[in-house]
């Protein structure tokens, strides 16, 4: 994969949110598109419709996919009139979308992230570099059988926890958490000057997130600094950043090993040139790497920082300090993504779909970010001014909600009283059960039993007799 380069920026301002979304999905990007594509019969579901419609749904506001897939289709409808439709069900869509090839969205991905490097040619670099956050985080799924089969389910409660409510279950005690759910691993890199998710990585629960930036390597731009949490420190990854052309700024923990030539204790080393040399990369005779140490002061602690920029005056401690400040926007869009944009649970049921789905809304959260950014004055970019991301999403959404009303149809023009008539409960025999499957963990349901009928004995009666004509009559 050929590294990102960074071209002049175009000129031209968009103002509507077609314009937007054709200033960064160009007619370039929907070639390289149709390029990944192999070649098959003619369907009803063309690549662009499929695709709109995909990001279209990560914006739209629903409970279920298929009220999205509702909102998100009549807008590609009302802003296409001349072109042919696509289908009408959310079943065919999924189905369409299922037999589509996971590289196309990577192309897809590919060509977006090459048109940002175009539109912020100019506000990339911040300070001589190009600040880059990475971090993952992990996304829940359903409980369906085969993300159970095919995903895992994630980490179980502790030993400690089961037993202490195995001994007071009734006093109270801790209840033991139900086994966990199919999870999805993805890696992120943000671009912390303009707050734009520049590239990413998806995995299983328990993939290794180091492991994911070494393959994210090759989407980094030149003059990139990536700047990570203390998980990222390793001699394998430091060495590979290095040899990429990457500098990098990372926390350090207490487990990552440095040494010094002379006897100085590290409590009082705060800033110079140090070794990172652990010992694994020791008994493989590997050579020590050479950085530089920074020991930042803090109000609730010290934070030490290593970079393999050793000019001092290329990188200086108030700008490193700065930008690992910036590294907290990397969290924030893990907030965006999963609270804004409702992606804490995804929905998709299949693994084919649940990557399909996730591939589709990042990319719909990168145009997303990527317009706010784009709207700012570009003197704010190096600055701590980024784009409300839930603002920008409430805008697309009148937006879309306002396009959709030039252009509604018969059934859409419906007085409300004709709507109501229509939202009757389905007149149809229910052919299969209506629980999928057994949830773990939950009783079967048990009818209550027939009631039991007695005969009246005399002292009834004579009490019957006394008490039934002073009774009043119900005319219910």
């Amino acid at each position: 994969m050929a590294r990102t380069t960074c071209s002049p920026a175009a000129p031209a301002t968009p103002q509507s949110l077609m314009q937007c979304l054709g200033h960064f999905l160009t007619p370039q990007v929907w070639k390289q598109a149709h390029q990944a594509v192999p070649r098959r019969r003619a369907w009803r579901w063309q690549t662009q419709p499929l695709l709109f419609i995909l990001l279209g749904m990560t914006w739209c506001a629903g409970d279920s996919l298929p009220e999205r897939f509702e909102t998100a289709r009549a807008f590609y409808v009302a802003v296409h009139q001349r072109r042919r439709r696509p289908g009408r069900t959310f079943a065919g869509f999924e189905k369409a979308l299922g037999k589509l090839p996971v590289p196309v969205l990577r192309a897809v991905a590919t060509a977006v992230r090459g048109r940002l490097a175009q539109v912020f040619a100019q506000r990339l670099a911040v300070d001589g570099f190009i600040p880059l956050g990475c971090d993952g985080s992990r996304l829940a799924c359903p409980r369906s059988e085969e993300l159970e089969r095919r995903l895992g389910l994630g980490q179980k409660p502790k030993p400690k926890r089961k037993q202490q409510a195995a001994a007071a279950p009734a006093a109270g005690g801790v209840k033991p958490r139900a086994a966990g759910t199919p999870q999805v691993w993805v890696t992120a890199v943000l671009h912390l000057g303009l707050g734009v998710l520049w590239s990413w990585r998806l995995g299983g629960g328990g993939a290794s997130e180091r492991e994911h930036l070494r393959r994210l390597l090759a989407t980094l731009p030149r003059g990139a600094l990536l700047v990570a949490d203390a998980g990222y420190v390793g001699y394998e990854l430091m060495a590979a950043l290095q040899a990429a052309g990457v500098a990098f700024l990372l926390r350090l923990s207490s487990r990552a090993p440095l040494y010094v030539p002379d006897k100085s204790a590290l409590k009082k080393y705060r800033e110079g040139l140090v070794y990172y040399w652990p010992y694994a990369a020791q008994k493989k005779h590997l050579p020590p790497l050479v950085v530089r140490l920074w020991r930042i002061r803090g109000d609730r602690g010290d934070v030490c920082l290593i970079t393999d920029v050793l000019d001092e005056y290329r990188l200086p401690r108030v700008t490193a300090s700065k930008f690992y400040r910036w590294r907290w926007r990397n969290e924030g869009l893990f907030r965006v993504y999963k609270r804004t944009l409702g992606k804490v649970k995804l929905m998709s049921r299949t693994v084919a779909q649940v990557h399909r789905e996730a591939e589709g809304s990042l990319l719909a959260t990168q145009l997303l970010l990527a317009q706010g950014a784009l709207a700012l004055p570009a003197q704010a970019a190096g600055q701590a001014v980024l784009p409300s991301a839930r603002k920008v999403l409430l805008e697309v959404r009148a937006e879309m909600r306002n396009v959709t009303g030039m252009y509604l149809g018969p059934r859409q023009a419906l007085t409300y009283a004709e709507r109501l008539a229509q939202a009757h409960w389905r007149q149809r025999r229910q052919g299969t059960s209506k629980v999928r499957r057994r949830w773990p963990g939950r009783k079967d349901h048990k009818p209550p039993g027939p009631p039991k009928i007695l005969q009246m004995g005399t002292i009834l009666k004579d009490k019957a007799a006394k008490t039934l004509p002073g009774a009043q009559v119900c005319n219910c």
